[in-house]
């Protein structure tokens, strides 16, 4: 009597679960941009560059 009772309950919770899903997620917002800034940072190298560069020239004894 117990195992039919079970089997009869089994049967109801799964049509409780409902049948079409969830909607789905919308899509993640897009990142921060690659390019942001590159010409700064370029510019920032290129004069670190001319720095080290006459940093070296002014030398006694420049160890290449």
């Amino acid at each position: 009597m117990m195992a039919s009772v079970l089997l009869c309950f089994i049967g109801f919770l799964s049509m409780a679960q409902g049948a079409t899903p969830p909607p789905p997620m919308p899509p993640p917002p897009p990142g921060l941009p690659i390019d942001g800034g590159i010409i700064a940072l370029f510019l920032v190298a290129f004069g670190y560059g001319i720095f080290k560069a006459y940093k070296l020239s002014r030398r006694e004894n420049p160890t290449v």
